[in-house]
């Protein structure tokens, strides 16, 4: 045994891996058992099998999603930091403005602008890109045997790129107005990972419906443009009666905004805020497992 490969048939995956196998044999049937359980699990369910695939595929979505973003500012002076300029013009210009138009103080609301803006930048970007996921990945997907998913995560990864680039415009934010950050911040990542999921989950089902009917593209974008003003991105819920600001509350985009933009002011959101995220993103996870085995061979006929 230890000088031959050792062959594990598991209802159709073989471990070919001798040290690896070797490995667990040692440990006992127990450990065999396990693990076959575990990827006969993912052999069945399709979406976790190629969720998986994708994930240890990460340096294709990696390469692309950088890629996508050298393309996009290529021959440019400054590059990608053309990102964060429009950001910064974009929010110092309108953080004055509109603490004038709302009676509100400076430092009041230029932390609480600057953060909104590049939550809802990166949220609503995975929302509108989502419907062209499978359709701009088409070459891709009728020429090369790749798991779907891996173009999700290219898209949420180069989102996340963008993130990077914005998150720099709050930096003299907390400077000018002397924000005092705590270990609320650290909030920030489990806050990010939980808007990831849902963002992958619901992301990947916006992007089966793109493909599926073209019109959806156009739908959303429409949708996200409302969406923006009744979302407390420019404007609080603290000028709202008690009524109404729970109301807003129901909005998902407002938990998913206030779930990044608490740790940054160094306050924590509300723990109905993480339930919510946990639980949507559950929900979705599930609608998945429904609905990818059903759709998956019909996509490149969709293409």
């Amino acid at each position: 045994m230890k000088n031959k490969k050792v062959e594990v048939h598991l209802r159709g995956v073989n471990c070919y891996d001798s040290f690896y196998t070797h490995r667990i044999l040692k440990c006992g049937g127990y450990s065999v058992l396990t693990l076959s359980y575990i990827l006969n699990f993912m052999k069945k369910s399709a979406v976790f099998y190629d969720i998986a695939d994708s994930i240890f595929r990460y340096q294709i979505w990696f390469l692309l999603g950088w890629q996508d973003i050298k393309l996009r500012y290529r021959r440019s002076t400054i590059g990608p930091f053309w990102l964060t300029l429009s950001m910064a013009v974009t929010i110092y210009s309108m953080g004055f403005l509109y603490a004038k138009l709302f009676h509100v103080k400076l430092v009041d609301y230029y932390p609480y602008l600057t953060v909104g803006m590049i939550s809802w930048q990166f949220i609503s970007s995975i929302v509108n890109e989502s419907t062209q996921g499978f359709l701009q990945a088409e070459s891709f997907l009728k020429e090369m045997k790749l798991p779907a998913p891996v173009f999700i995560m290219r898209m949420i990864f180069r989102n996340f790129l963008i993130l990077l680039h914005n998150l720099p415009v709050y930096i003299p934010i907390i400077f000018i107005f002397h924000i005092k950050l705590n270990l609320y911040f650290l909030l920030f990542i489990p806050a990010l990972l939980l808007i990831i999921l849902n963002g992958f989950v619901y992301g990947t089902l916006l992007a089966f419906l793109g493909a599926r009917f073209r019109d959806v593209g156009q739908i959303v974008a429409s949708l996200i443009q409302v969406i923006f003003f009744i979302t407390p991105i420019m404007w609080s819920t603290s000028a709202l009666t008690p009524q109404d600001a729970a109301l807003v509350q129901k909005n998902p985009f407002a938990i998913f905004i206030e779930l990044l933009r608490a740790p940054l002011l160094g306050t924590t959101a509300p723990v109905s805020d993480y339930l919510f995220a946990c639980i949507s993103g559950i929900i979705g996870l599930i609608l998945l497992m429904l609905l990818y085995p059903r759709y998956k061979s019909r996509l490149i006929y969709w293409l």
